[in-house]
């Protein structure tokens, strides 16, 4: 299985736990291979640095290197325009086909709005973890 994290997942599981960090450990465990992309690896580390819960610059390296090491890293190569209401949202789409993706996984109401789209369908933590 292949998934896409938004962005939220990561800040959502770093700083409060829940369904998003129980996510992040099913990935960290080998459960399902995560799809990323640049741009969402560049998002992930502009959040990290200027959340209002900021972590150390050595956390985000630490945080970077593991998503990196563990981590397809893919080069979109299609341009979507599905998320009209945040079209910057449109990347973790476009690394999801790039991926082959089958779930991206959001607490953003624009993506989880869109459902499904080109089979990848868009899940909350707490749903994907039924899935597992």
């Amino acid at each position: 299985m292949k998934v896409v994290f938004d962005t939220n997942i990561f800040v959502s599981g770093i700083h409060w736990g829940g369904a998003s960090k129980q996510a992040i450990r099913q990935w960290f465990i080998g459960r399902f291979l995560l799809i990323s992309s640049l741009p969402i690896m560049q998002e992930l580390v502009k959040t990290l640095m200027s959340f209002k819960i900021p972590l150390e610059n050595e956390e985000i390296e630490w945080w970077v290197s593991l998503i990196l090491a563990k981590t397809t890293i893919v080069v979109p190569i299609e341009n979507i325009h599905i998320v009209v209401d945040d079209p910057d949202d449109n990347k973790f789409f476009e690394a999801a086909i790039a991926g082959d993706a089958d779930y991206i996984v959001s607490q953003d109401k624009h993506l989880l709005r869109i459902g499904e789209y080109k089979q990848i369908k868009v899940l909350t933590p707490e749903d994907f973890l039924k899935l597992l």
